[in-house]
This record gives C-alpha cells, structure tokens and sequence, in this order.
C-alpha cells in the first residue's frame, strides 16, 4: 500500500522535470527514495508523475538569522522544523508534461508502481545488478548490455575502494544465472584479465564467509548464491622454468600455462604488441615496427619444436630472435632489406633501444624450447564458460602484449564466426593504462574496434578504471552503461560524469565498498546500488568448496587444464540454473 509521505512543495518552483515535496511530519525521506503524485489535467486520464530524491533538506521555518537557532531550542522564538525533498522526474505516465500541482499528495512509490517509476516494466529482459536504498531489486536492461539496443559497460572508481573488479564479476554473474539472456546463456562465453593479485583466479570456489544474510539478499535478487561453476586458468610460465609450468601459488590444478612460439610470434605479426604502450603519431620508429614484423613473417620457417629458421639462423628463444633483429639492423648490407631504404640511423637505434629493453619482460612467454603441439595458447573456445587470464605476476610490458595479442586474436575470431553468439564478455582493468586518451597503439586500436564494431560481433567490453577522464573519449562514448563507485573529489568535478546529478557526484566522493551509481539509457536519473557480497572466493583466504571437484589423481605429463575442462563439460544439469 503507498504510504503517503507530502505534499508539493508551493513555495519552490515545479516543473515536469524537477519538484519539492515538503515532507509529511512523522514520516521520512532519503535520498534514491521512488516517490509519485497524480495530477488531473482536462481532457486526459490521470497523469501520474514519478521521480527519485535526489536532495533532501530540513531547516527552521520561522528564523531570521543563524542564532535564531538557540532561541529557537530554548523555546523562546516559535518557529518549526520543515525537511523538504527535491525529485527529479524518471516517468510521466500518460506524457502529458505537465507539472505537478502545489499541495498535491506525493506517495512512496512501491510494489508495480516503483517498477512503472523506473520504467522496469518496459524492460523485456530484467539483469539484477543489486538491491536499491529501499531494500527491494534494481534492474538493468539486458537489451542495452547484449548489444540488442547498445552494449558495454564503463566502470570508474578509486582503486581498493570501488570495487570495480568486484562488480564487473557480479555483472557477469547475474548475466549468466539471472535467465535475462535464456537459453543463450548457456553459451555465453567470458574473458577476464586479472592483473591484481590472485583474487580472480578462484572464482569457482565457493565464499567461506557468506552468511545467512548475504544468502537472502542472493534470493530477493532471484539468483542462486555459490561461485561460478566452469572456469579456465590460463598463467604465465615460470621464469627460468625450462617445463614452463604456469606461475600460480593459490591453485594446484586447473591452470594451463600460455605462451607464444617463436614460428608463431612471426607468423603473426605479433612484433607491433611489443610497442604497445602509447606513443605520438609522429615517432617515426614505428615504420621500422611493421617493416621488421613483415620481414620475419616472410622469412619465418617454422619447426616442430616452436622454434623458427629465419635468414639462415635457427631461433630457439626470444633473446636470438632480439640479437639476430639487431643484428640485420646495424649490418649496413642489410638494414635496407629489414627497415626500408629510407629509414635513417636514428630511427633504426630508436627501436633497437625499445627492442632490447623488452628482452627481459618478454623472454618467457616468446620461446621456441618446449613441445610444439603442447596446448599453450589462450582461447575462449574451450569447453569452460569463465576464462581467467593471469597478468599479475608480468611486468607492464608483458601486460600489454599479453592483453593486446589474446583481444586481437577473439576478435578476429569472432569475426570470422559471423554471427553475433555466442556473446563473449570482455572485462579489462585499468583501462586508462590500454587505451588512454591521448596517443596511439596497436592495442588500443583493438579496443576502439570492439567499442565502436564489437556489438555486432557479439563482443561485450565491461571496461574498468579509476579515471574515465584518462580514457579514450570513443570508448567512453560507446558504454550504453556507466557505473561508478567512490570517486576521487578531483575527479568527480570532470564533465566525463556530467550524467550525475549534483548531489550524487558529492556521495560518490563517500560511496562505502560495494555502493553503486548505475546509469542506463532507459532510467533518466543514475539509480544507487548496492551488490551483495561475492558468492565465489575473492582471495585465497576465502576459499571454500571447488563447484568442480579437483581430479583425485594426477597423470604424469597430461594437461591439467584438460582435466578440469573435461570435469566443467560433464558436470551436471544443476550447476547450472537456465
């Protein structure tokens, strides 16, 4: 039953956008709050008018200046406390846009009329991204993340303390057991690159510090509470390792380590991503960078162990491969042939200089020392819905190849596919650092491409950052849902989150871990959410039960990945709830 909370405020201007209501003594109103009032106007039915508050304020009617407010507790000047609530407009229903009337009754908004207030009864497919101010379900509209109507998803916030990382894995979560994609869901297939920690490298264990209450709220939301049931771990080698054995603490199974052969780090051009980091258009360097990468893919012979025969010289690591570039390039009789006739001396020390500084980052994921069909390459075509790529323990160079190389190759995958679906959900962090708003890179052009082409593909980009203000615009731009959780006061103030109104801007320098402001195409006002607690382990001091029972014996030389892989394809109808 709606609650009767004011009356339109008479003394502020109302308009069919924004409106004040003076609170109804004996009741409250907080901020987010749904509230709506009706309005009779000829000739139409009933027009309701329904907004969330966005400011609240109280003050002494009746006191003239600032002391006034002693006389006024002492009892010896009459005046009263007023709180007054500003709204600002989500739904006019039918759209006569008029403004409500001063003294008209305004009700809390609950039950069909808070889901008409926020337009949830216009959405065809609901995803729960959490629970509002007023303890009940907030809904995204699936049509605006699966590339129906828009795609993408923006993430800002400060780092430790937004919990972007956090809501990026619940966002996925929901996508997968909340049924708003149907059938579909199944197939829905994720990328993560995880360059904290290990936090994300345990997602199918269940949270050991769940509790009765985090369950309820998992229930009010209408999903399940556990972790995710089919996850890949793809890890770097160990350096020096001559095995390569993946280079993780907190799992002893279910990794698979990933590396790039030297045949196929020529073949593929892959050289540009070693460059990755943004430069200006006018380092003329970068003409030695594909004049180079197009020779090794000409000269390139490959070998059965992964190694390549280039100009008559047999590479086995990526320091011959460094040394035999450098090499052809200081070689007057063949520096023409590897960077161009017309590149001088200077440009050709410039990348001889970045080349060999990467020898270091680079050494144990470019190599030629290991079996050749041994599985080593990064794909989200497996058997397993969740694959986690880990970053954390390489150096900022390596990241970037790593990410820059794995999001070309989906891509163009995806391409090659034709077709929209299976969605492959694409959750990076720190993209300020891939794709900042100044300067070009190989990698941020791949970004660009999934942002502007990537909804017709089937590629999703949940985008994370501290500061969208670093980030290229377009990509910014092309985020059909803009998500921030606690802001930096500097920040805040930059016209990239001009879509939050005042108010919300000020609490977002105050937002607590796991309070966000959600903002989406079809909600006019950002909505306040709160996500609960992770079902799934978050760091290795929280792991539980595996939703995959780890193998009870190990077969010497097998791949392990391959056993947990086998184990998610088999698993029962109940892991998952589609």
């Amino acid at each position: 039953m709606s609650e009767p909370v004011g009356r339109v405020l008479g003394t502020e201007d109302a308009t069919p956008l924004t409106f004040w209501v003076a609170v109804r003594p004996g009741t409250y109103l907080q901020l987010d709050d749904v509230v709506a009032t009706t309005r009779h106007v000829p000739g139409h039915d009933p027009v309701t008018i329904a907004g969330v508050v966005t400011q609240v304020r109280a003050r002494h009617e009746g006191a003239q200046f600032d002391s006034d407010v002693f006389l006024i507790s002492d009892g010896t000047l009459p005046a009263q406390v007023q709180e007054a609530a500003e709204i600002t407009t989500t739904r006019v229903d039918p759209e006569v846009y008029v403004p409500p009337l001063p003294g008209t009754v305004v009700r809390r908004a609950v039950d069909d009329e808070r889901a008409t207030a926020l337009h949830f009864d216009r959405m065809e497919r609901t995803l729960p991204v959490g629970l509002g101010r007023d303890g009940q379900p907030v809904f995204l509209n699936a049509d605006f993340l699966d590339g129906t109507r828009g795609a993408h998803v923006s993430i800002s916030g400060i780092s430790g303390v937004a919990t972007k990382t956090s809501f990026a894995t619940w966002l996925l979560y929901s996508a997968f057991h909340s049924g708003a994609f149907g059938a579909e869901a199944v197939n829905t297939k994720a990328l993560i690159f995880n360059v904290k920690g290990e936090d994300l490298l345990l997602l199918d264990h269940a949270n050991n510090r769940l509790n009765e209450d985090t369950r309820e709220a998992y229930t009010k939301l209408g999903l399940p509470a556990r972790p995710f049931s089919s996850v890949a771990v793809f890890a770097p080698p160990r350096p020096g390792d001559p095995d390569g054995t993946a280079d993780v603490a907190c799992r002893s199974y279910g990794v698979n380590s990933f590396y790039w052969t030297i045949a196929e780090f020529c073949s593929e051009k892959l050289l540009p991503f070693l460059f990755a980091d943004a430069d200006d258009d006018r380092q003329q360097y970068t003409m030695v960078v594909h004049q180079v990468a197009a020779r090794l893919a000409r000269e390139a012979e490959p070998k059965e162990d992964g190694a390549a025969l280039i100009d008559g010289e047999l590479v086995r690591s990526f320091e011959e491969l460094v040394d035999l570039i450098t090499d052809r390039l200081t070689n007057e009789e063949t520096r023409g042939q590897w960077a161009g006739s017309a590149v001088g001396l200077g440009t050709v020390n410039a990348f001889i200089r970045r080349l060999v500084a990467a020898k270091r980052d680079l050494s144990r994921l470019i190599r030629g020392d290991l079996p050749a069909r041994r599985a080593h390459a990064i794909s989200t075509e497996g058997g397993a819905q969740l694959t986690v790529v880990d970053l954390h323990n390489l150096p900022d160079r390596a990241q970037r190849f790593v990410v820059g190389v794995t999001l070309r190759a989906e891509f163009e995958r995806k391409e090659r596919s034709g077709t929209a679906r299976p969605l492959l959900f694409v959750v990076l962090d720190e993209l300020n650092k891939y794709a900042p708003r100044e300067g070009t890179s190989p990698i941020k052009d791949v970004l660009l491409d999934i942002a502007e082409r990537g909804r017709s593909l089937g590629v999703i980009l949940i985008g994370a950052q501290q500061t969208a203000s670093e980030v290229e615009r377009r990509i910014v731009a092309n985020s059909a849902i803009r998500v921030v959780g606690r802001l930096d006061a500097a920040e805040a103030a930059r016209p990239e989150y001009g879509y939050l109104p005042p108010a919300q801007r000020q609490r977002a320098v105050l937002a607590k871990p796991g309070t966000m402001f959600v903002a989406q195409p079809d909600i006019p006002v950002p909505l306040v959410v709160e996500f609960p607690f992770p079902a799934w382990a978050t760091r290795p001091s929280e792991r539980g039960e595996p939703s995959t029972p780890p193998p009870r014996t190990s077969v010497s030389g097998a791949d392990p990945f391959a056993v947990i892989g086998a184990a998610s394809a088999t698993a029962s109808d109940d892991e998952f709830p589609f």
